[in-house]
């Protein structure tokens, strides 16, 4: 016992001396550092005075040099944002010596005059000469607007820039402006920053702002009239560190596919905004994320991320957790099981339940229900279902993900709000309400995570818009796609509500979308706006969430087409005619660009040999042959080479001498080539069909004619 007491005590002291050592080592550190500070200020010497004397005569202070913030960039590595370098063109009127002052001063005012012109030769001169005779005034910006980095190599040319740093008093003084290259494209979704702060306010520049933003430096300024702060040495310097840079998820071409779909059906419909969010199934990465809004002059840009925070009713795409539900809950055949929902209206607790189609659709299996989205349908299987144990519903919902945010790394996402039971505005009609789509408020983001979850066989994706941060080409942080351990529902229930929602496209409420290309999953929705608290007729939000190509999901997307017009009612209120066809619009565009998600298509050519002539740029014909796999061209071949080909291994080659001959033989050329060569020669070329040259009007060989215009027949 004694033994472990004075092992105690003497670990005590141990602990004790180390401190002390270590409190030791801080003030020896803390007066080392205030003398370098006392050392700096009244020893070090800058043009000959200590920094002391210099803050005494001027106004000299530490301030912080803006640190370059990092980039952002796209998924395939093209820049999204950046920060340039500009700079204001500054005059320090009284540090160059009198006679180099008096002897350049003319020139400046020239050299003023000729690229900036915000004065005349007079103007400029005595207002230069002005500030160096004024006992007040000494530093003169010479121009108003900054200029660019380009701008300022020249400027450096000029007289008093040359020799700035022996006394010329030509100055820069650098500011960094945001740069966004595809602007306006995904505008809200890659954000902004603050003009005065520089920090990121909103999308990917305010969610990645404190690695983006990089560390300030710091080094003496001197304040001169107006406020302005001028550099006046580096001896104290602390470099200023460039932010980090974020690599995103977004593809530039996908994100164009989606505007410009949207933009033309925004347009059509005349609607209020509009939302495409496309999203790849297996890893949650998204591809494209367009927000317009009608503007007053009835233009469409991005100023609100509907995708991320657009909360509202979602309508008949929430039949989908609703009859997953269902089908978890009692294993229906839903190709068995029916409900007659007699023509298109019913009453309810004094409630009435409509469908769309006029006259209704009479007896429906639970299939042709969520296919043909019948509300009333939908109703009667929650009330058979559900209506006697309305916990047993909420907890699908939980357990589809669907009352939690999708946690994606952007500032700005809306909660879902999906009411339980201890709601105050639960009430009688909640529980039919909710199963299609109102009383709730999601974002397409939501939906889409849902959908997407479906496609993924059964497994929930965090969709996500960054995947590295990186400084320089080292990778600093690598966010990983989050795919939840277990499947939202059993195999069983994934593969009949697969099913059904291909039949919504093959032969239900979007079967105008359906393609013999590839196949297409979705459900439209249709919900009528709440204005003040009422939902309003007249006024819907419509969308469409589905996946692509069904039979091997690799792209979800989701559209949103908010308060349609026009005169075609059917035309314009539903889903399916509204939000469906931009939907297949970005899908048939991404199919024909994504050849790894194309049916393979069998070779319908002959297998009879065909003769074919090219002739063109030797190294390009070299290339094609390579790709082909046909027989190699000549080692001496000459810049333009000619070939005919009958068959892979019967090609033939032979060099053309194109500088030989007054006009060389053009046959099989792409106009591109003939074009450039003749031009070369100095002929005047006129052309008709498209293709290859098969025909010339002056024949190969010397120019007897001395035309100089000659007609070539493309095939």
């Amino acid at each position: 016992m004694k033994s472990d007491i004075d092992s105690g005590q003497n670990n005590k002291k141990a602990l004790i001396y180390r401190a002390r050592i270590v409190a030791l080592f801080l003030i020896v550190f803390a007066i080392m550092v205030f003398g370098k500070l006392i050392q700096v200020q009244y020893y070090a010497k800058f043009k000959g005075k200590t920094w002391a004397e210099y803050a005494e005569k001027n106004d000299l202070k530490l301030d912080t040099i803006p640190a370059m913030r990092g980039s952002i960039f796209s998924s395939d590595g093209s820049l999204l944002a950046t920060s340039l370098p500009y700079y204001y063109v500054g005059f320090d009127t009284k540090v160059a010596d009198s006679t180099y002052f008096y002897d350049n001063v003319d020139q400046l005012a020239r050299l003023l005059v000729k690229n900036f012109g915000e004065n005349t030769f007079d103007g400029y001169r005595d207002k230069i000469i002005r500030y160096r005779k004024s006992k007040n005034k000494r530093y003169l910006r010479l121009k108003n607007k900054e200029i660019g980095y380009l701008e300022r190599e020249k400027v450096k040319e000029w007289p008093f820039f040359t020799r700035a740093k022996k006394g010329g008093g030509g100055k820069f003084e650098m500011i960094y402006k945001r740069y966004k290259p595809f602007s306006p494209m995904a505008d809200r979704t890659i954000g902004g920053t603050d003009p005065k702060s520089g920090r990121g306010y909103i999308g990917i520049e305010a969610s990645f702002d404190q690695k983006l933003e990089g560390k300030d430096g710091i080094n003496w300024v001197e304040l001169v009239e107006g406020g302005i702060k001028i550099p006046v040495g580096d001896n104290l310097n602390i470099q200023p560190e460039t932010g980090k840079d974020v690599y995103t998820t977004l593809d530039m071409t996908f994100q164009d596919m989606a505007e410009i779909a949207l933009r033309r059906k925004l347009t059509e419909a005349q609607a209020d905004f509009g939302c495409v969010i496309v999203m790849e199934v297996a890893t949650g990465e998204i591809r494209a994320m367009a927000n317009l809004t009608k503007r007053p002059d009835n233009k469409y840009e991005e100023v609100f991320n509907y995708a991320l925070a657009g909360s509202t009713d979602p309508g008949s795409t929430f039949k989908l957790p609703t009859m997953m539900a269902l089908l978890e809950e009692t294993k229906m055949d839903p190709n068995k099981v029916t409900v007659n929902t007699g023509a298109g209206s019913i009453r309810f607790r004094g409630l009435s339940i409509n469908d769309s189609k006029r006259g209704g659709h009479g007896i429906l299996t639970a299939a042709q229900v969520f296919e043909k989205s019948s509300n009333i349908g939908v109703h009667l299987l929650m009330q058979r279902y559900f209506f006697s144990k309305p916990d047993k519903y909420l907890g699908y919902l939980k357990q589809f993900h669907l009352t939690e945010p999708t946690g994606i790394h952007m500032k700005g996402e809306n909660p879902p709000y999906i009411k339980n039971r201890s709601s105050k505005q639960w009430n009688n009609y909640s529980l039919t309400f909710m199963s299609y789509g109102y009383e709730m408020r999601m974002t397409p983001l939501q939906t889409l995570a849902m959908y997407n979850a479906v496609a993924n066989d059964g497994y929930w994706v965090r969709p996500m818009v960054v995947r590295e941060i990186r400084s320089a080409e080292k990778v600093e942080d690598k966010i990983l796609p989050y795919v939840s351990e277990k499947p939202i529902c059993s195999p069983e229930t994934l593969r009949k509500i697969k099913i059904m929602l291909e039949g919504v496209v093959e032969h239900g409420s979007a079967k105008n979308i359906k393609t013999d290309l590839y196949r297409i999953a979705g459900k439209t929705g249709t919900a009528q706006k709440l204005i003040n608290g009422i939902h309003t007729a007249g006024k819907y939000y419509t969308s469409f969430a589905g996946y692509f190509p069904a039979n091997k999901p690799k792209y979800s997307c989701i559209v949103i087409i908010d308060t349609p017009r026009g005169a075609k009612e059917n035309y314009q209120l539903y889903a399916g005619s509204v939000a469906a066809p931009v939907f297949k619009e970005v899908a048939d565009r991404i199919y024909a660009h994504d050849v790894s998600i194309q049916k393979t298509q069998k070779d319908t050519t002959s297998g009879e040999d065909k003769l074919v002539r090219w002739a063109g740029r030797t190294s390009d014909l070299k290339v094609i042959g390579e790709e082909l796999k046909l027989a190699a061209l000549p080692e001496d071949a000459q810049e333009y080479t000619a070939g005919s080909v009958i068959a892979r291994n019967k090609a033939k080659w032979k060099s053309q001498n194109i500088e030989s001959k007054d006009i060389p033989d053009l046959q099989g050329m792409a106009m591109r080539d003939a074009l450039y060569i003749l031009e070369n020669k100095g002929f005047r070329v006129t052309f008709k069909g498209s293709g290859k040259v098969v025909e010339q009007s002056l024949p190969p060989g010397n120019n007897k004619s001395g035309l100089k215009t000659i007609l070539l027949t493309l095939q």
